[in-house]
C-alpha cells in the first residue's frame, strides 16, 4: 500500500469536493522531461500538462500547457492583456508560489494568480498535472479543474 501523500493542492481539491487520482512517478533531476513523466504516468502526452509561472506588466500569471509543447510568450501576453510576459527566475518560484521546480501545481499556490490553459485542454476528458510535490501527478477532470481555477483558455503554444 502506497503512503498517502497530501499536498496543499490535494487538500484544496478535497475541500472543493473535486475527485482526483494520484499517479506516482520516479522524479529524476538529471532527466527532467515531459517524456520521462509520460513513460511513467501512462497517459497520452496531450493529457499531461506542465505548470509555468510567468510575470507580465500586470503581475504574475500561471499557464498550463501540454508537457511536450512550448509556450508562445507573445500569444500568452495578448491573451492575458499584458504587453509582454516572461518566465520567472527559478530562484523566485518558491517565494512566489510556495512550490519548487518539478512540483509546481496550478492549484494551491500562495496566492490566486490569473491562470491560463492552452485550448487543447478542451479535447481532454481528464488531465494530469503536478500534485504539488515532485514525483506526484494528480489526474483530474479537465472541465472541473478549469471551473475551479476560474482559468481562461486560449491558443498559447508554438505551432
Amino acid at each position: 500500500m502506497a503512503k498517502k501523500v497530501k499536498t496543499n493542492a490535494l487538500r484544496m481539491l478535497d475541500r472543493a469536493k473535486i475527485n482526483y487520482e494520484i499517479k506516482e512517478y520516479q522524479y529524476d533531476e538529471d532527466h527532467l522531461s515531459g517524456e520521462h513523466i509520460i513513460d511513467q504516468v501512462d497517459m497520452e502526452a496531450k493529457d499531461i500538462f506542465k505548470t509555468l509561472v510567468l510575470k507580465g506588466n500586470n503581475g504574475y500569471l500561471v499557464c498550463c500547457i501540454p508537457v511536450l509543447e512550448q509556450i508562445d510568450l507573445k500569444k500568452l501576453a495578448k491573451l492575458s492583456n499584458n504587453k509582454s510576459v516572461e518566465m520567472i527566475h527559478m530562484k523566485d518560484l518558491l517565494g512566489v508560489t510556495g512550490y519548487i521546480r518539478g512540483g509546481c501545481s496550478p492549484v494551491g499556490m500562495k496566492k490566486k494568480f490569473p491562470t491560463f490553459f492552452d485550448l487543447s485542454i478542451n479535447q481532454c476528458q481528464n488531465v494530469a498535472l503536478s500534485a504539488g510535490k515532485r514525483g506526484y501527478q494528480m489526474i483530474v477532470n479537465a472541465k472541473e479543474l478549469l471551473n475551479y481555477l476560474d482559468a481562461q483558455v486560449g491558443d498559447v503554444i508554438r505551432r
